[in-house]
This record gives C-alpha cells, sequence and structure tokens, in this order.
C-alpha cells in the first residue's frame, strides 16, 4: 500500500539541482546548499534554501526526512526506454536489425497476454524507481492494452510518464501488426483515457519509417497536430544498415531525417532516439525544428551501432536528453548511463564535466521531454520529485570520496562508480517509494 501524500513534507541534506545548462553558463547553472531544505506543499516544492534559513519551516513539517551525508537531486528523467523489453536485457546480439527479428519481436509478441503485460509494466515501474528515475518516454508495444497496463502502473505510483502504443503497419510479424487507420483509433481512445490524467501523457509512437506505412505516418502526424500538449517519439539514424533500408524505401530523401521531416513528424514535444547517423544538415533540422534527441549510450556500444556525437550537437544547439533504452540498453541505472555518455564523449572529441552529465539526466531530460515546467529541478511551484544518492555506498565510494577536494570531484566519483546501490531513496511528490531496511 502506498501511503497518501502528506500535507507537507521537509527534506534535508546536501540538496544540488541546476538552473540551466552548465555549457552555456558555467557555474552559475547550479545551484548547490551543502545543508538544505526542500518544503513541499501539497506535492508542489515551496521553497528552498539553507537549513539555517529554513529550519523553523523544516521541523513544522507534518512528515521531515533527514538525509545527512547525502546528497538530494531532482528525480532522474529517462528520455526514451521500452518497458516490454524487461525480459530481453543483455540477449546478444551482432546489430540492432538482428536482435530486432531475433529478440524484440518475439518477445513484444507475449504482450498479447493482458495479465504479463501488468506484471512487467509493474516491475518495469518499481526498477524505475529503485534507480531514482521519476519522469521516463515509454514505448509501449502494438497491443493497446499495453499502454493501459504501464499507465496503470505508473499513476499507482503517481509518476509522471509518457507513453505510447506502438504504430506498426508492416514489416514486421503478423502477431504484431496492426493497421494504418486502426492504429490511430486505438491510439485517440487510449489519448481520451489518459492524456493529461494526473501526471500522465501519451505520446505517438511510430517505431521507425520502415515498420510503418506512408498512410500510417501522415495519419500519425495529423493526430501529433490535433492537439497542442500532444507528444511524439520514434528511433532514427540508429543503424547504418537501417540507414541504407530507409533509403530503399525513400530513395529521393537526402536524409533519414528529412523522411520525418516530409510526413510532418518534426516538432515541439517530438523525441527521437539516437540519431547518430546525422550530418550537419540533420542536426540543424532538429535544432530549428525544436525536436529532442535522446542519447542511448549503452544501447549504441552494446549493439555497436556507432557513437551519438554529442560535440557536434551541441555545437548545432539540438535539444538532447540522456535514455537508458531499455532493453537494447543494459541498465536501467542513469548513473551507468551518465557513465557511457561520458565514454562515448570521450571518444568523439568531447570531454563532458560531471556537471554537463547530472544536468542532461535532470533539467536537461525534463526540457528534451518538454516538461521542464514539471519537473527537472527544484524551482519553486516545479512537482517534488527527487533522489537520494549515498555516497558511502560501496567501500570503494567511500574510500574514493575521502579524496576529493571539491563538488565536481566529487559528483564526478558518483557518476563513475555508482549504481543502484547508492540510490538510498526515491521521493515522489514528496512521498518516499523504496522500502528501507
Amino acid at each position: 500500500m502506498i501511503p497518501a501524500k502528506p500535507v507537507s513534507v521537509g527534506l534535508r541534506g546536501h540538496l544540488l539541482h541546476f538552473l540551466s545548462d552548465p555549457s552555456l553558463t558555467g557555474s552559475e547553472a547550479l545551484q548547490s546548499f551543502s545543508d538544505g531544505v526542500l518544503l513541499i506543499s501539497k506535492g508542489l516544492i515551496s521553497a528552498v534554501g539553507p537549513y539555517a534559513e529554513l529550519s523553523e519551516a523544516f521541523h513544522a513539517c507534518d512528515s521531515q526526512y533527514h538525509y545527512p551525508g547525502r546528497f538530494i537531486l531532482p528525480g532522474f528523467i529517462d528520455t526514451h526506454t521500452h518497458f516490454a523489453q524487461t525480459d530481453i536485457v543483455a540477449s546478444p546480439s551482432p546489430s540492432l536489425l538482428h536482435w530486432l527479428e531475433h529478440y524484440t519481436f518475439p518477445e513484444e509478441s507475449e504482450f498479447a497476454r493482458t495479465e504479463h503485460c501488468h506484471e512487467v509494466a509493474h516491475f518495469f515501474i518499481s526498477e524505475l524507481l529503485r534507480q531514482g528515475t521519476t519522469t521516463a518516454s515509454i514505448f509501449g508495444t502494438v497491443h493497446a492494452y499495453s499502454c493501459d497496463a504501464l499507465f496503470q502502473a505508473a499513476h499507482e505510483y503517481d509518476m509522471r510518464i509518457i507513453a505510447g502504443k506502438v504504430l506498426m503497419d508492416q514489416n514486421c510479424p503478423k502477431t504484431l501488426r496492426d493497421s494504418a487507420r486502426g492504429g490511430i483509433e486505438e491510439s485517440q481512445a487510449l489519448i481520451k483515457k489518459w492524456h493529461g490524467q494526473a501526471r500522465l501523457r501519451y505520446s505517438v509512437t511510430p517505431r521507425f519509417i520502415p515498420t510503418s506505412s506512408a498512410e500510417q505516418l501522415r495519419l500519425a502526424a495529423n493526430l501529433y497536430h490535433d492537439y497542442p500538449d500532444l507528444h511524439l517519439q520514434s528511433h532514427v539514424a540508429e543503424n547504418a544498415d537501417e540507414v541504407a533500408w530507409v533509403k530503399r524505401l525513400y530513395p529521393s530523401a537526402r536524409s533519414y531525417l528529412e523522411v520525418y521531416r516530409d510526413f510532418g513528424l518534426l516538432g515541439a514535444r517530438a523525441t527521437y532516439a539516437h540519431c547518430i547517423w546525422f550530418d550537419d544538415d540533420d542536426r540543424t533540422l532538429m535544432a530549428n525544428t525544436r525536436t529532442a534527441a535522446a542519447f542511448c549510450p549503452t544501447s549504441n556500444l552494446f549493439l555497436g551501432s556507432g557513437l551519438f556525437d554529442y560535440r557536434a550537437a551541441r555545437a548545432a544547439h539540438m535539444i538532447v536528453g540522456l535514455a537508458t533504452d531499455i532493453g537494447g540498453g543494459t541498465s536501467f541505472s542513469m548513473l551507468r548511463t551518465m557513465h557511457e555518455a561520458y565514454k562515448v564523449a570521450q571518444l568523439t572529441g568531447l570531454t563532458l564535466t560531471p556537471e554537463d552529465c547530472f544536468y542532461l539526466a535532470t533539467l536537461g531530460g525534463a526540457r528534451a521531454l518538454g516538461l521542464d515546467q514539471f519537473v527537472g529541478n527544484f524551482q519553486v511551484g516545479k512537482e517534488a520529485d527527487c533522489v537520494v544518492l549515498n555516497p558511502e555506498s560501496t567501500a570503494l565510494t567511500t574510500r574514493r570520496f575521502q579524496k576529493t577536494k571539491n563538488l565536481s570531484e566529487q559528483l564526478f566519483v558518483m557518476m563513475m562508480l555508482g549504481d543502484d546501490r547508492m540510490i538510498e531513496q526515491t521521493h515522489i511528490q514528496g512521498s518516499p517509494k523504496l522500502d528501507q531496511d
């Protein structure tokens, strides 16, 4: 049983959040209170600041949580993941298309069973929370009730998620094929049922260009534009063979991304995973249309798809968030994802700071999903989702922390050595969600 949210909550610890992108504003981007207080009223942040100034208000709260020696950050935000691929994480495969054929499509066919949808959805949502992830953009399967199960599980925990039923009417197994109009009609029913309910939002979800007919892509674009706050999610330019396949399907298109543009599928609140095989024109198109990229380092490395060029994306002023991409991705942990993002950037000629990485996992992710008016930092009025990190979660991190000289080094150690053991608690709208021993 999940406890009801108290009227007021106070959290005390080392508070840390971002007011802007540190790559643009430097040290001004980060606000830190080594002994800070976060005050929460009815699930929203009412004040943030040093304990010395807010101690009286903290002790007056209905519930007080003190985390000495711990870091309290905004909850992590995963900009692209697949709940239906939970059970195929770490399935060996030489490439993306082989992996889809031999693991993904067979596994997603299992979601024809409603009881399977509910069981996996509850595990998936619980695992997100266990890893400190409080917001995510999530693919369902082609089955409409996979989204019902996912939304229901998230709603039980008061989570803010974006999700959508996959649209896929060609070049896939018959067990996973909808129809152009039937898929849109099912999406419309899900929008009516879930979009805007509590903290839930719907995302129009064509899997990728090869698995949707031209008619389905046109109808998906119409649906996306019919609602002023609807989201859209898909994949683009993940793998060289995939790019070649799209070129055969649309030989007159200059690039894979421009196929999406020509169908009207780029714009605000649209997020595309991978964006690896891009040129500068593609990056400019993403920036000009305010379309966001989901950087999926563990997935791209695992499947050998390529390296996301974050340096070029930054130069083009693209909007970028960080993503686990379960189950091509190999970890639910955003800490592990930051770890791999750092190494991918190193290989492309950019040294990311730990501030860059934690920004991508919090406020940067919120901006990529078009949710930064609700979540992403501790500004007054935003929803009070946060994660508590214990830097002494292992013998190694405890020992390594003793040698750190400043906050930046401490963040780097947590990013490079942290995993699920470092997540001490996850709060949703102020309420703790993890059982404590």
